[in-house]
Order: C-alpha cells, then sequence, then structure tokens
C-alpha cells in the first residue's frame, strides 16, 4: 500500500473545493452509473463492508492507522486474501486521509459515505457528510446516544433525496425476513414474551482501566479519540478492536449485537421504543468494593454481564417484554421446547406465543417454529416482505442501489433509530442504575430526572454534532 501522502487527487479535490460550495452534494445518479465511495474507517469491519462495493469508485479514504488497514487484506502469513484483492486495489487508488473532517472539506467528488468507526465518531461524521448532501451508511449501533440518534433522524427527512443505512445486515437476509412473515402472520399466535441473548462481549470489558502504553506510531491517537471527552492515553485494550466494552468510546454487548438480535421482534411486533427498562448486571469495570451497589466514580468499562428488561407498555398487540441477556448469560429453556433442541450459546431470539414458539439464530438465522400445528400454519404463510437482492450480504449494494433509484433502502435511518434507541435506553438504565421509566413521544426519562444526561453526552472541542 502507499504511504500516506498528497496525491494528485487530493490537490485537484483542493482545487475543486474553490469552485464548489461547500455542501454542493452527491451528483444525481443513473442506474448505470457507478457512485463515488468514501470510506471513514477503512480496516476491520470498514474493510468488511468496502469489499461489498468494489464495483463502485472507492475514492477516498479516511483512517487514523493505515497500517491497521493493510492488515485487513492479509493473512497471518502474509498473503493477500483472496477475498480482499479487489479492495486493496481500489484501496491503492484513492486519496488518503486520516481525519474525515479534512475529507470533507478537501474532496468534492464523493457521493456517498461509509462510516465503520468506533460508535463515539458515528453521529459526528454522519451529520456532516449528510449536511453536504451525501448518501450515508453507518455500521451498527447507528449512534452513540438517543440524542444523536434522533438528530440523524430528523436531518434524514430534512433531506429525502440522501440514502441512509444502518448497517444491520440482518436486516437484509431472507431469514431474518422470513421471522417477520412468520410473526405477523400468526405461526405461534399472539407473542407472550421474547428473549434474546450473545455471548458478546468478547473484548476486554467488567475491567480496570489499564495504564497508557506507548502507541504505535502509525496511530493518530488523537484523532482516533475525536469526540470524546477524557484524556485517556493509548493502550491496545481500547483500540482497534476492543474499544466496544469503554464507556468513552463503545455501548458494549447491546450497541454490538442488539441490532442483529432485537430488530427482529421490534420489527415484526412494531413495538416502537419501550416505555419502561431495568438492566441488573455485574460490577463495573475498575468496582473494587463488591458489596458497594454505586458504580465506580469514574466508568471505566462496561460490566461483563447483565440482563435487560424492556417493557413495551404502548405494543399494538399489547404490552409485551422482551429480556436481554449478555455476557454469556441465557434464558431458562421453556416447558415445550422439543427434546434435543438447544438455544445456540453464540446468540439468539426466542419468542413464545400464545399457540407455540419461534426461535432463531443472530441475524435472524435458521427460523424453527415449535408447538402443536406450528409447521403447518407456517408453511401456509405466504412470502409478504420484498427480499434483497444477495440477501444479508447484499445489504452494502441495496444501499447503492438505492441511491441511483433503483431499490429502497433496507433498514433506513428513518427506520432504524426506533430500534438503535431501543438499544441504547438499555444502557440508560444501566447508568441509571435503578429501572427508567421513558416518554418515547417526548424522548425523555419521566422518573428519574437526572437520567436524562445519559440521553446525551459532552463533546470535545472541534468534534461537536
Amino acid at each position: 500500500m502507499k504511504p500516506t501522502t498528497i496525491s494528485r487527487r487530493t490537490m485537484l479535490g483542493a482545487a475543486a473545493a474553490l469552485a464548489l460550495p461547500a455542501g454542493a452534494g452527491a451528483r444525481r445518479l443513473k442506474p448505470s452509473d457507478r457512485v463515488n465511495v468514501a470510506v471513514i474507517g477503512g480496516g476491520g469491519m470498514g474493510a468488511n463492508n468496502m469489499r461489498q462495493l468494489t464495483s463502485q469508485n472507492i475514492v477516498a479514504i479516511a483512517d487514523v492507522d493505515f497500517d491497521h488497514v493493510a492488515r485487513a487484506f492479509v493473512t497471518k502469513t502474509g498473503e493477500t486474501k483472496p477475498t480482499m484483492t479487489a479492495l486493496r486495489a481500489a484501496y491503492d487508488r484513492a486519496t488518503r486521509y486520516n481525519d474525515y473532517r479534512r475529507m470533507f472539506d478537501r474532496q468534492r467528488d464523493i457521493d456517498a459515505v461509509l462510516i465503520a468507526t468506533p460508535d463515539h465518531h458515528h453521529a459526528v461524521a454522519a451529520k456532516m457528510a449528510m449536511e453536504r448532501g451525501l448518501h450515508v451508511y453507518v455500521q451498527k449501533p447507528l449512534t452513540y446516544t438517543v440524542r444523536e440518534g434522533r438528530v440523524l433522524r430528523d436531518l434524514a427527512a430534512s433531506k429525502p433525496k440522501v440514502i441512509t443505512q444502518m448497517g444491520n445486515q440482518g436486516h437484509s437476509s431472507d431469514d431474518g425476513r422470513r421471522v417477520v412473515e412468520l410473526i405477523r402472520g400468526n405461526a405461534i399466535g399472539r407473542v407472550r414474551e421474547v428473549h434474546a441473548w450473545t455471548n458478546r462481549p468478547v473484548w476486554p470489558q467488567g475491567i480496570a482501566r489499564p495504564a497508557p502504553v506507548a502507541k504505535p506510531a502509525s496511530l493518530d491517537w488523537d484523532v482516533w479519540l475525536g469526540p470524546a471527552t477524557v484524556g485517556w492515553g493509548y493502550n491496545p485494550d481500547y483500540a482497534h478492536f476492543n474499544w466496544r466494552g469503554w464507556v468513552p468510546f463503545g455501548v458494549g454487548a447491546l450497541g454490538d449485537m442488539g441490532a442483529h438480535l432485537l430488530d427482529f421482534p421490534v420489527w415484526a411486533l412494531s413495538l416502537g421504543v419501550p416505555t419502561a427498562v431495568e438492566n441488573r448486571h455485574s460490577i463495573w469495570g475498575g468496582d473494587t468494593d463488591l458489596w458497594d451497589d454505586k458504580p465506580p466514580v469514574e466508568l471505566g468499562s462496561y460490566p461483563l454481564a447483565g440482563v435487560t428488561y424492556f417493557d413495551f407498555g404502548d405494543a399494538p398487540g399489547g404490552p409485551l417484554r422482551v429480556t436481554w441477556y449478555d455476557g454469556g448469560l441465557m434464558p431458562a429453556t421453556p416447558p415445550g421446547l422439543p427434546a434435543g433442541v438447544t438455544m445456540t450459546p453464540g446468540g439468539g431470539v426466542l419468542y413464545i406465543g400464545e399457540k407455540g414458539m419461534l426461535m432463531h439464530e443472530t441475524y435472524g438465522e435458521k427460523p424453527i417454529v415449535f408447538g402443536d400445528g406450528a409447521a403447518e400454519r407456517a408453511a401456509a404463510i405466504p412470502q409478504s416482505l420484498p427480499r434483497i437482492a444477495g440477501g444479508r450480504d447484499g445489504h452494502e449494494m441495496n444501499w447503492i442501489e438505492a441511491i441511483r433509484g433503483e431499490a429502497k433502502a433496507s433498514s433506513p435511518f428513518a427506520d432504524a433509530v426506533t430500534l438503535n434507541e431501543t438499544m441504547l435506553l438499555g444502557m440508560v438504565a444501566m447508568r441509571a442504575g435503578q429501572p427508567i421509566r421513558y416518554d418515547g413521544q417526548a424522548g425523555q426519562v419521566t422518573n428519574i430526572p437526572e437520567a436524562n444526561q445519559f440521553l446525551d453526552r459532552q463533546y470535545r472541542e472541534g468534534w461537536t454534532l
């Protein structure tokens, strides 16, 4: 990969900036056009997303560590992964920036931006792109806070030509869409309770904050910190993969996997946002007093495991509780689950209805129904939701096709914010330390006024929303 230098494309972009006003916006595209895509966070998950888009023009990459980006292309023995050959070539042709703010200032040929940074950057980067009229794809969770989600939802509503997509790929899967059809089609009758679980976290969590160490020479740590107001020094327990479990940077297992598991009950049952949330968890990372029921003064890492109860008092089918388990915790085996059927420890969702049960794995995969007549009822339920070309692996190209007017976006912000807000309210309840009651219309916690501070956050100067 080429060194980080100012390329001819960068100079041309800077020159174009003199001719085009800020926020000139994306081109009007035809189905035959290739979309000019930029990526913010080009390694890790960003590389997995972008390898689906090599049929487009990848014109710019903003990343704080291009050595980390390069590692996405190779095996442990240093050979290029066959699935990454085209992306590596595309990245080599793209203009590089270490700071996406500079990319937005300088490069004017961008139509669309894919954002795959740590959670604390999502809303800031997305808002900057949308204000410039650029289409955006943002990895899950959509935002770090509830308020940020509402800001992006309202901005998307004010810019109907901007195509948005949250990166919850299971929303595009055939199996996931079949789950929604089966629940809505009454395969198991009225749903009385829902349980969702994950084995996450699979990163450092529930531990004290480590001492800072020297950062890699290739990493711009100040830009990585971005909007976060903490002055923490670098440690590999934060970056690159491990940030999810640390309070200033991620929103834990709920933010990581809630979008792949809670998506289906929220969608299938049209639940809206919860009216009450309670979280029970193991001790906070860094809490040395096991007899203290309060979190430590400095919230470092999230608790290692927990159970969150989401009560949807306004659900169309009547009040419903959805229970979330993380850290390897799982629901009890329900009466009536057939012998030999087990709940996949990695993650899944169990719906208990009046006429049977439905269970599926993460991303809505492998749905199965149990109960007298449930299989026959399921087989008779017709397909009613459109299928996305490529299914789960087509989520990124679905966004491109929507930009070109060929399809509708699978998970636009107008829909995704409801799921995102539900997940984040679980974290609000965790931070509050007691059950919260929530007014979704007003976007306010009603029983504990001081808990409303957790719906928002402070931003470091230069990175405000």
